[in-house]
């Protein structure tokens, strides 16, 4: 039997297991199920529990959601197949309640709407039943936030604002069919990626690099703005460039550096970009038309330097789209909420470190010897030795871990259900901006 049939017939053992262990909860019925949330309103005091102290709340916060486990992995799928089996109990049962309140919620709060947040976080695991329910957010309360928000990749701060909010209020019907959705995309995945392959999760802005089975990197990202998509693609990263050139993109020279050098004629030299033409020599800025109709036909390269778009490194791997993973200056992206900012390349927080985990079977490209050609500011194009598979997929819902379910924003709709979509990029879409921003690499 291929590895690709075992995954298969063992996923579907899997998924039949985890239906058949729906089927006997759903057998209760309704009822009981509503009898047990009863249960749980209707439990004895536990003070006022503003002086309750939960001594084991790390084991709910955003630490107890990380894991080593790839996105796409046989344990992936029978943990999501798990995940569709629970949120099927849940939509049975009657999903979860609306969380609303004039106040922010966060530690320290007493609020009758604080009632239907320990529901609506016991219904969906995130808070231990034995928590019981109350006006008081107490620890408990906190650390069951947090966890939620880091498994919907928020800000895990405990506190209850916007997008927190938005998130929690998404019901359990949209959130199963989400889980359903993925699931599909997922199993397209099932075969043999490689023994080291990067994977890049567009909607998750995350990219991990795995090697025998386990995630041993991983990089936050900046990803592709709806209107200017990074791709979903299979491909192979062949080559690394230190100190790279950066060729300005047709249409970033149309929508972001014309309307620029109209501002500020400066611009060009100020951000060491040189113009050249098809015969290879510079043509001076101040020679070209910039109020023409048509964005002159050159080429608009930006010398290696602090100011170059992809700072230190570039990762080209085989695409039609001229896209690629970078480093850049904009380091303050990385810790943006909404980071789908670019215009379709993929940029890689701690790119360094990926690019030595790249080059590990390239001779001569120790850690050592990449950080002093980097010093030295030379652009140094790397073929790889071993070319290594990379995968740029859109999967916005997944568990890795048993009762960890994961969800993020269908940033580019993808998903069937509005409200999915851009819960928390809501704003991020950005004109040219200020002249003294520098350009804006793909």
């Amino acid at each position: 039997m291929s590895k690709k049939s075992r995954i298969e017939a063992v996923s579907r053992r899997a998924f039949l297991r985890s239906a058949a262990t729906f089927g006997a909860a759903a057998w209760a019925g309704t009822a009981a199920a509503q009898q047990a949330l009863e249960d749980i309103i209707n439990a004895p005091a536990r003070g006022s529990w503003d002086d309750q102290f939960d001594a084991k709340g790390s084991s709910r916060t955003a630490t107890a959601t990380v894991s080593n486990t790839p996105i796409f992995s046989l344990d992936t799928l029978t943990y999501t197949q798990s995940a569709i089996a629970q949120y099927q109990q849940i939509v049975s049962s009657g999903g979860w309640p609306q969380v609303n309140s004039p106040v922010t919620l966060q530690l320290g709060v007493s609020d009758p709407a604080v009632q239907a947040l320990r529901q609506r976080l016991i219904i969906s695991g995130d808070l231990p039943r034995g928590a019981g329910i109350s006006n008081a957010f107490d620890s408990y309360v906190d650390g069951a936030v947090k966890r939620f928000q880091a498994r919907h990749g928020l800000p895990a701060d405990g506190v209850l604002g916007e997008f927190s909010v938005k998130a929690l209020n998404i019901s359990a019907d949209v959130r199963l069919n989400q889980l359903n959705t993925n699931l599909v995309r997922l199993q397209s995945m099932s075969g043999d990626l490689g023994q080291r392959y990067v994977v890049v999760n567009i909607p998750a802005a995350y990219i991990e690099a795995v090697e025998n089975g386990r995630v041993v990197q991983r990089h936050t990202a900046v990803v592709g703005r709806i209107t200017r998509p990074t791709h979903i693609i299979n491909s192979e990263i062949y080559e690394v460039i230190l100190n790279p050139y950066w060729t300005a993109p047709r249409s970033i020279i149309e929508k972001d550096i014309v309307p620029l050098m109209r501002k500020d004629p400066t611009y060009l030299s100020k951000n060491s970009i040189r113009l050249i033409d098809g015969s290879g020599n510079e043509v001076a800025p101040e020679t070209i038309d910039w109020n023409a109709e048509k964005a002159p036909n050159l080429t608009f390269r930006q010398d290696p330097g602090k100011t170059n778009a992809m700072a230190s490194t570039k990762i080209n791997f085989h695409n039609p789209n001229n896209e690629y993973m970078h480093d850049t200056p904009q380091q303050g992206l990385f810790n943006k909420l909404a980071r789908f900012e670019s215009s379709g390349c993929v940029r890689v927080q701690n790119v360094r470190d990926l690019t030595v985990w790249l080059l590990r079977d390239t001779p001569g490209w120790t850690r050592q010897q990449i950080e002093a050609t980097i010093r030295a500011g030379n652009n140094t194009p790397i073929k790889l030795a071993v070319e290594v598979p990379v995968y740029f997929k859109y999967i916005t819902a997944w568990s890795v871990m048993d009762g960890v379910v994961q969800f993020r924003d269908d940033i580019y709709q993808m998903d069937g259900d509005q409200q999915l979509a851009l819960q928390t990029t809501t704003g991020i879409e950005q004109s040219a901006g200020a002249i003294e921003q520098l350009p804006l690499a793909q």
